[in-house]
């Protein structure tokens, strides 16, 4: 499979989404990128760290900032998985995000276009360029696949409880 720029580092940010998986957090990964170099890489960490704020975007952001010396990354693109949520997107804008690309739209809590569109209020002074979609299935299945097996173990403990009494 060939991909394109936006699908290889979308691939890469899916790869931070099943580390986050795998440690049993909501599988959504991040990737920044400046100059076409991989600067922060980041998967959502909020349960293991304790800390609400521990999402894969936050996460690959300090990581980017830290490695260029700057809190601020004008030229920066940042890739997720997921539509980011108010926070993420406050937290792009601070950062001065040149564009944001990311996989499946969030219908509860997307910022970025969905629920709500922090992107373009007027009057922000900062204007960042939004991609969706990239690789949206992969991203969504991953996502749905996740919350189902949490589904099935619930089931399966309610289940267990019910036959030890």
């Amino acid at each position: 499979m060939t991909y394109t720029n936006h699908q290889y580092y979308m691939q890469i940010a899916i790869e931070q989404a099943h580390i986050a998986r795998d440690k049993d957090e909501v599988p959504v990964g991040a990737v920044v990128v400046l100059d076409g170099e991989i600067v922060g890489v980041g998967h959502n960490s909020s349960i293991t760290a304790s800390d609400s704020t521990s999402h894969a975007e936050i996460n690959a952001i300090r990581a980017a900032c830290e490695k260029v010396g700057n809190y601020r990354l004008p030229e920066a693109e940042l890739f997720v998985t997921l539509e980011p949520c108010s926070m993420c997107v406050g937290a792009m804008i601070h950062a001065r995000i040149k564009t944001l690309v990311f996989g499946a739209s969030d219908p509860k809590t997307g910022a970025a276009g969905g629920v709500s569109d922090l992107v373009n209020i007027e009057q922000h002074k900062h204007k960042m360029e939004v991609v969706s979609g990239v690789l949206d299935t992969e991203c969504r299945e991953l996502l749905q696949n996740f919350f189902k097996q949490k589904r099935l173990q619930a089931k399966a403990n309610k289940t267990e409880n019910k036959n030890e009494q």
